[in-house]
């Protein structure tokens, strides 16, 4: 993710997550009130990540997670997106690459204010690269634990930095971070996201893909998706023609029979008309006719 403006100094030890960040992590109390004058930008003017190592499981993971909750208008999804966790302070904001917030509303937004939606998102997902993994791993990790935000995951898509390419933590009672599980099966990488209610899986090559282990199927990326619902088009496309053609078929042959029935009905007329003229003629009609 690309680095952003101005934020909060970082603890002077990992093993004290919140100690350092806590007074520029907490939201609003009651008793503050929000300066409208105040600017907030949602842009720094960096590209969303550095690498293409970064940017394909950013987007991939995101795009996966709207597809999946595309019918929840209380589940909001977001990528690379200004996070404010401090009222009238604008240099205290982070972008995480991924992040998940339950119970607020779907819509776009341009900024994550934690103290106007009243809470701080549920699931984070930093993925590492050179420049921001020193940062994910110490000042961003307190902050996210200051903040309330209740899984953080990282991601290494290189495997450079972290040495088992995924870590997951879980907020405890206490206010900081304890891991969770995280163990390779069948080749995969595998760990348990209680707040998606989802597997984070890192596949060969160093793929990040997500697993409903309910269903017990891969979530589409976008691309997935696209190509899935083109091919969908096409079959009811084909569909659509077979059926006409089949129409047209069976209207064909409804109008050859009918016109087959005419002709019957004009032949046995023809044939009767015969029989009448021959009986008047005191002729007895041969059999057949």
């Amino acid at each position: 993710m690309t680095t952003k403006p101005a934020p909060a100094p970082p603890p002077t030890s990992p093993s004290a997550p919140g100690a350092a960040v806590a007074d520029a992590a907490v939201a609003a109390t009651a008793a503050d009130a929000e300066d409208p004058t105040i600017y907030y930008p949602s842009c720094d003017g960096e590209p969303m990540a550095a690498t293409d190592a970064q940017r394909r499981p950013l987007v991939d993971t995101s795009e996966a997670l709207l597809i999946y909750y595309t019918d929840r208008d209380d589940v909001y999804v977001s990528a690379d997106l200004f996070i404010y966790y401090k009222i009238n302070r604008p240099q205290f904001n982070v972008a995480p690459d991924v992040f998940v917030v339950f119970g607020v509303g779907s819509h776009p937004r341009d900024s994550y204010f934690v103290w106007r939606e009243g809470k701080a998102p549920d699931f984070v997902l930093e993925i590492a690269s050179t420049g921001t993994q020193g940062k994910d791993a110490v000042a961003k990790r307190a902050i996210y634990a200051a903040m309330g935000v209740t899984e953080y995951w990282r991601f290494d898509p290189t495997g450079r930095y972290i040495r088992q390419w995924l870590v997951g933590e879980v907020l405890n009672a206490q206010g900081e971070y304890e891991p969770l599980d995280v163990s390779e099966s069948g080749g995969i990488l595998r760990g348990y996201s209680r707040a998606l209610g989802l597997d984070l899986c890192v596949r060969e090559g160093g793929e990040l893909r997500l697993y409903d282990p309910v269903s017990q199927q891969w979530l589409p990326t976008l691309r997935e998706e696209t190509v899935a619902r083109q091919a969908a088009e096409e079959r009811a496309q084909t569909a659509e023609e077979y059926a006409r053609t089949e129409a047209a078929a069976r209207q064909t042959a409804e109008e050859r029979a009918r016109t087959e029935a005419a002709a019957r009905q004009t032949a046995e007329a023809r044939i009767q008309a015969l029989e009448n003229l021959l009986r008047a003629q005191g002729i007895a009609p041969p059999n057949g006719i």
